[in-house]
């Protein structure tokens, strides 16, 4: 009979490589204005409810959760032309992208709690005034790429990539509230994931541009595995640099995440929605993510609520190394009798 010996014994046979020690600083952005349904600004403390803090300490990671920006009522925030609320989403940017920065400048991965996905305009040049040459995988059913000219409903969480790309800068018009706002990425700098839900315009912009993007169409047809590896191909062609991933929580089907704004059906599994996350979190460059479009009063019932802030907290944990398949302290020694 063969007998382990030594005092390590199989638990130090079986030893699992250690992953990198994650730190984490969360901001919450309990904001709406980006679109017309309130709601949504009870995203962050609902994500937070659902043990989200709690499971990243469980895997390891060290978090500093920052609280929530407060965010003041601008008076008399008329239209410009279509758009909704322009200085109310151009102020709460700014201070957005002022708390991410001190984030990054903390050392920090930055988790971004939303809130509507027009806060990604104040996320991401916030993370780019710390690292200026990232890179953004945008998860969502929708572009989000209409400009203010081409907008068919005024909302700007259907907007932001417009006014951070370089090439869409001559398209932009000065509006009110956003004239602190300097574009940060290249086309070539952004990938979308799970796109199902497409405006003529944004998709004439998508082309134009030549932005890398696989639709729920080339989900199916590559398979989600396929799809991760021309996307961390297309965005390490040339250097490994840091990742912003912004996540909205529509690109997973409606039945895995109903209690958001514009659920599109046809969307990314749960499988495939945590398998993207489980792929940039391999790449060991995610530098900041947000997590958007979580609204709780849409939801029908509790389940529906529960579901939906389950699957936030999930694709967060899949950010930060959660493995699907278990995992164990790589210290661990099983027992002697």
């Amino acid at each position: 009979m063969f007998i382990m010996r030594g005092s390590r014994a199989i638990g130090c046979v079986l030893r699992i490589q250690r992953r990198s020690h994650h730190t984490v600083g969360i901001i919450g952005a309990p904001f709406w204005k980006g679109q017309p349904k309130d709601g949504v600004e009870k995203g962050p403390d609902l994500i937070r409810s659902a043990g989200l803090v709690e499971n990243l300490k469980g895997q390891g990671c060290s978090v500093r959760d920052y609280g929530n920006l407060k965010f003041e009522n601008v008076p008399d925030d008329e239209p410009f032309g279509k758009v909704q609320r322009p200085r109310s989403v151009g102020r709460a940017n700014k201070q957005l992208a002022d708390a991410v920065h001190a984030i990054k400048n903390d050392g920090h991965t930055c988790v971004m709690l939303g809130g509507d996905h027009s806060l990604a305009i104040g996320s991401i040049l916030g993370h780019a005034a710390s690292h200026r040459e990232l890179c953004v995988v945008w998860v969502d059913a929708h572009s989000d790429i209409n400009t203010p000219l081409t907008t068919p409903s005024g909302n700007i969480h259907g907007q932001p990539v417009s006014f951070l790309i370089r090439e869409l800068h001559p398209k932009i018009p000065v509006m009110p509230g956003f004239s602190w706002i300097k574009p940060c990425i290249s086309a070539q700098d952004i990938i979308y994931i799970g796109l199902r839900d497409v405006d003529p315009e944004e998709h004439y912009i998508l082309k134009y541009l030549g932005i890398k993007y696989f639709s729920m169409t080339e989900v199916d047809h590559l398979g989600i595995a396929k799809v991760m590896e021309e996307t961390c191909d297309h965005i390490f062609s040339k250097v490994k640099r840091p990742i912003h991933l912004s996540y909205d929580i529509d690109a997973l089907d409606p039945s895995v995440s109903p209690a958001t704004g514009t659920p599109v059906v046809g969307g990314l599994t749960y499988r495939e929605g945590i398998y993207i996350t489980e792929q940039i979190c391999q790449t060991g460059m995610l530098s900041a993510l947000d997590l958007v479009e979580v609204n709780p009063k849409i939801g029908r019932t509790d389940e529906e609520i529960s579901s939906t802030a389950k699957a936030a907290v999930d694709v967060i944990l899949g950010c930060f190394g959660r493995l699907r398949e278990g995992s164990h302290n790589p210290d661990y020694c099983l027992p002697q009798p």
